[in-house]
């Protein structure tokens, strides 16, 4: 039975890994895969009257296709800021604006820029495994202090440590399996 001080420790460096594996899930939602999805408009920010606003908050994006975006705002006013927001994304994207609904075709990735999605997903998942590593070093570093501060035996020290040795293998392994997903759904043609 671990000592309180060394359970929150503990806790704490969970809570933190369990963060790092929410952003690299977040960000792989940002990485175009071959099919559709509004999640990859997520970082679009549209100047409506003046503030940076996210697209999400102005319009109902769906993907009524595999390979097609659409972009409804609730504001028709907006259409020409959207589109031209939706263009200067660094996306690669060329909407075509109707006048009520902006639809968005996705072009079919090429064996070159698929490569490159796989790439910058190894990138995401690698600072995810370094946040990881960063967290247990961390935490050891806390309990090595707690126990040496608090003159708690040294048995303590080598559970506690142990303990964040598993969550490391934990998240870590998590972390690969959804790179591995990743990398699978970029090069499903």
């Amino acid at each position: 039975m671990l000592p309180d001080e060394l359970s929150t420790i503990i806790s704490d460096a969970e809570r933190s890994m369990k963060e790092a594996v929410q952003f690299c899930k977040k960000e792989f939602s940002l990485i175009r895969a071959g099919k559709a999805t509004p999640a990859i408009l997520e970082n679009i920010r549209v100047d409506y009257y003046g503030s940076q606003t996210p697209l999400n908050q102005l319009a109902n994006i769906s993907a009524p296709e595999p390979r097609l975006l659409t972009v409804e705002p609730y504001d028709k006013s907006v259409m020409q800021d959207i589109e031209k927001a939706i263009m200067s994304g660094g996306l690669g994207l060329n909407p075509n604006n109707d006048g009520n609904l902006i639809r968005i075709p996705l072009p079919m990735l090429s064996e070159e820029r698929r490569k490159e999605l796989v790439k910058k997903a190894k990138e995401v998942a690698e600072n995810a495994r370094i946040s990881i590593r960063n967290v247990r070093r961390d935490a050891n570093d806390n309990i090595k202090k707690t126990v040496k501060s608090d003159s708690l035996p040294e048995d303590s020290q080598y559970e506690g440590e142990g303990k964040i040795q598993e969550l490391t293998d934990k998240y870590i392994d998590m972390i690969e399996k959804l790179l591995e997903q990743k990398e699978k759904d970029i090069l499903t043609v």
